[in-house]
């Protein structure tokens, strides 16, 4: 008898223990393994950029004993493919949005409020786009500017000083154009790139294109003069697209180009081009202002792991992290974090130092739903005055008039 129990202790024991390992095995590991995994979606598809990348995301994973799957999609279709997941309710946990349309996100309740961020620690001109109702929806990356370029070899004197005015840049264009050379790359027609290269001579002039009660004041004086001066400019050299505008200076055949880091490892490459940089002029002891954009991580609202995907963002962000990031890949820009902005390891290129001063004196977007719209109306008017369809004031009066219609 003691034999026959002793045989159903352990026989009970043994079925116990394989129930256990059966559960540890299937269900448990399941629920956790979902319960730990992040779907992020990002741009940044080119070898370099993802390897970057994921060598952060696995030292995060390691970290907090997770998985975060990796879907590349690209800035011609990404945010098609983004509203699509919203609007399927299925989108990823954790998104990358760029700053032009980043508020139309911010806005429509699709995205789940940030609240561990140190907002405190971020460049400040960079925070409101991702900001709706006083709440924090996507939380500022990276950052990038654009500088002024300039070849000098076909400068008189050879150089530029960095304390010119708009008004001296544009006499040593006038000066590189008598020369038989392009004195300066204007942007032409070129779809959500236009707006980029005539913010600068509007915010410099002391004109705008919202007030701070968010009413257009595009048909201003100051916005006039802009838009004449930069039709002056444009009338001193090639009016082209911005990739064919970045291979022309690279040629050597354009003295002054507006542009941005990505240019400096090609200017590197071309041995024989001599390229100084200085911020964009101001005008009337007014400092220049140049157009700063970035990239912007959010969480989405229906995702079922917001504490891991604000975590992976709060990583992402942070300076060290994005600092890193920035290092490996130099054409992204800077870090959003502050801190970062001295660190000697993104500013030894004296090129590069230009950027982390102008990203000081520069200003995103207006921050509205219907941006890209206003954008449209915005490029359209500038390219009427390049073509001589109209007037700067004409041009801006029609332009103004459309933007009330979009604001409604």
């Amino acid at each position: 008898m003691i034999l026959i129990h002793l045989y159903r202790l352990l026989a009970s024991a043994f079925c116990f223990g394989i129930m256990v390992l059966i559960a540890g095995c299937s269900g448990g590991s399941a629920d956790e393994s979902t319960s730990r995994t992040l779907r992020f979606w990002h741009f940044w598809s080119e070898p370099g950029h993802k390897a970057a990348l994921r060598e952060l995301i696995s030292s995060f994973e390691k970290e907090n004993n997770c998985t975060v799957e990796l879907t590349e999609l690209s800035w011609n279709d990404g945010k098609a493919k983004l509203q699509a997941a919203f609007n399927s309710g299925a989108p990823p946990d954790v998104v990358e949005l760029g700053s032009d349309w980043v508020a139309q996100f911010s806005g429509s309740g699709v995205l789940g409020e940030l609240t561990t961020i140190d907002t405190s620690a971020l460049i400040s001109y960079a925070l409101a786009p991702g900001r709706a109702s006083g709440k924090l929806f996507a939380a500022p990356w990276i950052v990038d500017t654009r500088v002024v370029y300039v070849n000098t070899a076909l400068v008189p004197g050879g150089k530029i000083d960095s304390t010119t005015t708009l008004l001296g840049l544009l006499a040593a264009c006038e000066m590189i154009q008598s020369r038989g050379a392009f004195g300066w790359g204007a942007n032409g027609a070129d779809a959500h790139r236009l707006y980029k290269k005539i913010l600068p001579f509007m915010w410099s002039c002391g004109g705008d294109i919202l007030d701070a009660k968010g009413r257009c004041v595009l048909n201003s004086p100051e916005n006039v003069r802009a838009f004449a001066l930069y039709a002056e400019f444009a009338r001193t050299g090639m009016t082209e697209t911005q990739r064919q505008l970045d291979a022309t200076f690279i040629q050597g055949k354009i003295g002054v180009w507006n542009s941005g880091s990505w240019l400096i490892k090609k200017i590197r490459s071309a041995k024989t081009l001599s390229v100084e940089a200085i911020p964009f002029p101001g005008v009337d002891g007014r400092p220049g202002v140049s157009f700063a954009g970035g990239e912007y991580l959010a969480s989405s609202a229906a995702s079922k792991q917001r504490p891991l995907a604000e975590k992976l963002i709060t990583y992402l962000v942070s300076a060290q992290t994005a600092k890193k990031f920035c290092m490996s890949i130099p054409e992204a820009g800077f870090p959003a974090a502050v801190a970062a902005y001295d660190d000697p390891g993104l500013i030894n290129d004296p090129l590069k130092a230009v950027f982390a001063r102008q990203l000081r004196s520069a200003r995103m977007t207006p921050v509205h739903p219907r941006w890209l719209d206003i954008e449209s109306v915005l490029e359209n008017a500038v390219v009427r005055v390049l073509l001589g369809e109209a007037s700067p004031a004409d041009a801006l009066r029609e332009a103004h008039d459309e933007v009330v219609q979009i604001l409604g």
